[in-house]
């Protein structure tokens, strides 16, 4: 079975109330519970921390636990040289996500520290933005 880990950084816990016309009105829990029973055949774990040593941590944590990480590091995409190191230090193939099109939004969030590392990016498309990124994994 594969196992995969979700990683989702600051204020992805409010998704829900979160200004639901970029984020939807849907939270990530009712989110994740769908995901996991449509892909039953796939571990799949999940892991949020509004703090970025933490993250960075869990992105230690996972590798070589996992198949592959799903990061969403949020705002800390188009901040964190650190989680951009950790994924680049870490053997685990990781895909980049984020809910909404980060280029149809604010010029600083064009920028992305994971970007460079990442095995791929997927972004725009909502929640779906993650299962497309676990679709990318059982090919």
């Amino acid at each position: 079975m594969k196992k995969l880990i979700i990683i989702n950084g600051p204020n992805l816990n409010i998704l829900g109330k979160r200004e639901p016309k970029i984020y939807g009105s849907l939270t990530f829990t009712e989110f994740l519970e769908e995901v996991k029973q449509k892909y039953s055949t796939i571990q799949i774990d999940y892991f949020q921390s509004n703090i970025e040593g933490e993250l960075i941590s869990k992105l230690q944590d996972a590798d070589a636990l996992y198949d592959g990480i799903i990061l969403n590091a949020a705002a800390y995409t188009h901040t964190s040289v650190g989680i951009g190191d950790a994924v680049k230090a870490i053997e685990t193939p990781v895909v980049e996500v984020h809910i909404s099109n980060t280029f149809d939004r604010e010029e600083f969030r064009h920028v992305s520290y994971v970007s460079p590392n990442a095995n791929g990016v997927i972004l725009g498309f909502g929640l779906q933005s993650y299962e497309l990124a676990i679709q990318s994994f059982m090919n």
